[in-house]
């Protein structure tokens, strides 16, 4: 069988010669890996072949050279650069010479061939004379289709490979881009491919941007293309005016002038949605950048510094303009929208939610006379849109400007909800819940709590958007009146909404009973009695324990009717509903603590059977653990009953090392049980430190999963003090092992993680010493000490420190002055970095700047 019909036979509708098909094919990429490529890149340069034969091969020759994940995709570029010169030469021709197929399809197929081998080589030193290839095709003004296909190209390999490695040719790449993009191009296709070339490349053009000059000519060449003929290289033109704006902010304030406001102002009002959205998207990208200056300047004079750039407050500027169209794209709603349909209306309501963000106050007064016109109006789509306004408004301006307009407008919104209008219904409900979420105090308990609640728990029996908005409400009002009331700190007896406990609870019960989940409404109602059941005071705790009985009946009846599940979507229904339960049940567990002991029995018995029915469902095994971990965690010594049942099934999740998050539980389990029985979890230990210091072998094993381990070996040491001597020495071994990985300041990722692994070091650190502390057990950390010393001294040193792993490691310095204050470590706590350290004035958050404080004293008496 030859390779044409081979790659046809993939795309079969027969379903056994589609599979034998691609066995084969399989089979010669591992076994013959040569000629398979080569066999590809054959079909896909041979103009006779059909073009979904050369789709397939392009494909096939991407994913022989691309995957996501890393590790994958390191062996896949090995793969191609362990191939003689002779074949990638081969494969490369092959493929450039496609990207002028007079067939512009198979043109696009090759430019992602052609940047999937890029991306390999690129990086690795190789093809030094690509780009001045693909600038030559991109110049050759015989051949439209070979223009397009190579910009096609560079925007692909622009998209793909870091920055970096290209701003050595950022010149000469976007010299060709914006030749391509010019209004004087004849061919619109060339333009749009162009604009999506220079959207790609927009990252690392920065010293381009630099320029004046050539920043003014690419601005001028985006902007023109916003008037372009063409409605999609009009779309492509805001796309990049979005981007410039996120990338570029600080040096937009000429073209703001000039030429940007009136554009994107006209943009919002064009008839081609497409266009319109990119332009609200390009306000919407002005207010975000807006309100995280104005944070950045707030944080800036709380320590009494300037900040890095300054806000030039354009959205409050162009406040005038923008507010009267957005205001009347809210009335443009669609009639049957479906929720997850982004169109204009939703687009300009979240665009006003920035704007709030970014103008604050300034907003008020710029929307209340529509909001005020409309709220009553005849037409549904003027009444929906002044309440989504007045919704859209609520984050952003003083609350106390807010405060007088939520209690003239509550009563009305209240009633609203029994509009004959669905969309008015939702939006109001949405309102509502926006106001428990972030106005609670306006909630008035003697006069808006009653119809509040009646009106929202009509709304639970409505359409399944309005159920959702209506729990979220709720939800809201629970926690919200739960934070306001309890800010003294002391629990009160008695709380405003315990009379509506038992009604509204059973309300969100009978919601829960339902079949299906649409517009995830059943979840919602489930997040909500989880929201009640964890706010409850205590003259509503009988409300959480007739609950959780009603619960355990539910995980009860779904566990006897497993064996009748027959689909995927039932089966899949099943785990939802299993995961749903057991967030009720560790809300429960957690409310009661101690008072769950009546109900040990039957849970532990309930999860045991969730675990063995779930089979390799992780999502369901890591509810199921979850709920062992918090019951743990509530019963401590008195969960020691269950914990033989339960090591069956948490060994295998252990050792399960392709599955990350279940993993993670797992360790998170061990954790929970040694803190749980403290110095009787002794016993266990052995064997858990076995499984941990296996797992910290695999090859598999995510690293991430690897920090978490070390995290947990603090947690045993903690727990079982000097019993933790037999594990010592190796422990701390791995520990000085990971604590000597450093991180590469140009991979971002590898930064991130060394950071995460420092603070579970210092973690581990810390349980280590503190269970050690004050047993005859200590001295064993005298030799230990100038090593974790040191890393601390490289965490305080490191630029990229985060809180979190600041305070981890003053306190690391306190335990162990506090553990040796009789002088044995006198000297290296008189090392001059650690004095220094420990008398920072950099900007903290209280509670660090606490625990530095303690530890400097801890470190005076330990060197007296």
């Amino acid at each position: 069988m030859n390779a044409t019909e081979l790659l046809a036979n993939t795309l079969s509708p027969d379903a056994n010669v589609r599979q034998d098909a691609t066995q084969k094919m399989e089979a010669a990429a591992q076994d013959r890996y040569p000629e398979y490529m080569s066999m590809l890149s054959s079909v896909l340069s041979d103009e006779n072949s059909a073009l979904h034969v050369r789709n397939a091969a392009a494909l096939a020759l991407k994913n022989a050279l691309t995957a996501r994940e890393a590790a994958r995709q390191t062996d896949l570029g090995n793969k191609w650069l362990s191939l003689t010169n002779d074949v990638k030469s081969k494969i490369k021709q092959d493929a450039l010479i496609t990207l002028g197929s007079s067939n512009a399809k198979a043109g696009t197929f090759a430019s992602q061939v052609v940047s999937a081998i890029a991306a390999v080589e690129l990086p690795a030193g190789h093809w030094p004379d690509l780009i001045e290839i693909l600038l030559g095709f991109v110049n050759n003004q015989a051949n439209a289709n070979l223009r397009i296909a190579t910009l096609q190209t560079i925007g692909f390999i622009c998209e793909a490979i870091k920055p970096e490695i290209l701003s050595l040719r950022s010149n000469e790449i976007l010299t060709a881009v914006i030749h391509g993009a010019r209004k004087e191009e004849p061919s619109p296709e060339v333009q749009l491919a162009a604009i999506h070339a220079l959207y790609n490349s927009l990252e690392f053009v920065r010293e381009n941007f630099d320029r004046d000059g050539e920043r003014n000519y690419i601005m001028q060449v985006v902007c023109e293309a916003t008037q372009n003929a063409s409605v999609a290289v009009q779309v492509g033109a805001f796309e990049c005016l979005v981007r410039i704006m996120s990338l570029y902010y600080d040096k937009m304030a000429l073209y703001m002038e000039q030429a940007l406001f009136g554009l994107t102002v006209v943009g919002m009002k064009h008839q081609d949605e497409r266009v319109a959205l990119q332009a609200i998207e390009f306000w919407s990208t002005v207010c975000e950048e807006e309100v995280e200056l104005a944070i950045e300047a707030q944080e800036a004079q709380e320590y009494g510094d300037v900040p890095e750039s300054e806000s030039k407050f354009f959205a409050k500027i162009a406040l005038p303009e923008i507010v009267p169209v957005l205001l009347h794209l809210l009335t443009q709603q669609e009639e049957e929208a479906e929720e997850d349909e982004w169109n204009v209306s939703m687009a300009a309501a979240t665009c006003l939610a920035l704007l709030a963000g970014a103008v604050q106050d300034t907003i008020v007064p710029a929307v209340i006379p529509f909001i005020e016109a409309n709220i009553k109006a005849e037409n549904w789509h003027q009444r929906e849109a002044a309440i989504m306004t007045f919704g859209s408004i609520l984050e952003g301006p003083d609350p106390n400007v807010l405060t007088p307009l939520v209690n003239q407008a509550l009563p009305l919104l209240i009633d609203m909800m029994s509009d004959t209008n669905l969309h008015v219904k939702d939006t109001t409900a949405w309102t509502l819940g926006r106001i428990c979420d972030l106005l609670i105090t306006c909630i008035k308990p003697d006069i808006h709590l009653h119809p509040l609640i009646s009106a929202l728990v009509a709304g639970l029996q409505d359409s399944p958007r309005i159920v959702t908005n209506c729990c979220w409400a709720l939800m809201n009002l629970a926690d919200q009146y739960a934070v306001y009331y309890d800010d003294d700190g002391d629990v009160p007896q008695n709380g405003h909404l315990s009379p509506y406990y038992e009604g509204v609870v059973q309300a969100l019960l009978r919601v829960t009973e339902s079949a299906g989940n649409e517009a995830n409404y059943r979840t919602a109602a489930y997040e909500a009695i989880t929201s009640y059941l964890t706010q409850a005071t205590p003259d509503a705790i009988t409300v959480v324990q007739s609950t959780a009985v009603t619960i355990l009946q539910r995980m009860e009846h779904l566990l006897s009717i497993q064996n009748q599940i027959l689909g995927v979507d039932d089966r899949n229904n099943w785990n939802e509903l299993q995961s749903n339960l057991c967030a009720v049940v560790i809300c429960v567990i957690r409310k009661l603590n101690e008072g769950i002991q009546p109900l040990a029995d039957r849970i532990m018995t309930l999860i045991i059977q969730l675990i063995q029915s779930a089979g390799k469902t992780s999502t369901v095994l890591e509810d199921a653990f979850l709920v062992v971990g918090a019951l743990a965690s509530a019963l401590e010594a008195n969960f020691s009953p269950y914990i033989q049942a339960f090591l069956t099934y948490l060994y295998p999740a252990l050792k399960a090392h392709e599955d990350t998050q279940l993993c993670t539980v797992a360790v998170g389990i061990i954790g929970d049980i040694s803190r749980a029985l403290g110095e009787q979890s002794a016993q266990y230990a052995g064997p858990f430190m076995t499984v941990l210091l296996e797992n910290l072998q695999s090859d598999i094993l995510n690293r991430n999963v690897k920090i978490s381990i070390l995290s947990c070996f603090g947690d045993i040491a903690l727990a079982i003090g000097p019993a933790f001597e037999p594990y010592f020495e190796t422990t701390m071994g791995v520990l000085r092992q990971a604590g000597a990985v450093e991180p590469n300041p140009l991979d971002y990722d590898l930064v991130d993680y060394v950071g995460q692994l420092r603070e579970g070091i210092l973690e581990a650190y810390t349980g280590i010493v503190t269970g050690l502390k004050k047993s005859e057990k200590a001295n064993l950390l005298v030799p230990h000490s100038p090593n974790m010393l040191e890393l601390v001294h490289r965490c305080l040193s490191d630029e990229e420190r985060s809180d979190s792993l600041v305070r981890l490691a003053y306190g690391l310095i306190g335990d162990l002055a506090e553990c040796f204050s009789n002088g044995q470590l006198k000297q290296l706590f008189l090392s001059n970095w650690l004095a220094s350290e420990l008398r920072s004035r950099n900007r903290m958050p209280d509670e660090t700047k606490k625990t530095m404080r303690w530890a400097r004293e801890m470190v005076k008496i330990a060197t007296q």
